[in-house]
């Protein structure tokens, strides 16, 4: 499986924690609703997973071990 940079990972985090905060401050901007609906899709997309939760969890995973993680691709 292809790895993403950590830098596009801490990137996407921020982007989500952003604009999750905004939704919540914003519920009727559906601008604001598509874009976080967006950052989502391309977390699930960039770490394999198929739900937010689960996407979140392996972002941070591969933050706090990226050495683990490159190893582990690396002998796939």
């Amino acid at each position: 499986m292809l790895m993403a940079h950590p830098g596009v990972l801490r990137d996407l985090l921020s982007r989500y924690d952003t604009l999750l905060t905004l939704a919540r401050e914003r519920a009727g901007c559906p601008r604001v609703h598509r874009r976080l609906q967006d950052t989502v899709y391309t977390l699930c997309v960039t770490t394999g997973t198929r739900d937010i939760d689960a996407a979140l969890r392996a972002a941070r995973s591969r933050l706090a071990h990226p050495h683990g993680a490159a190893v582990r691709a690396a002998a796939v």
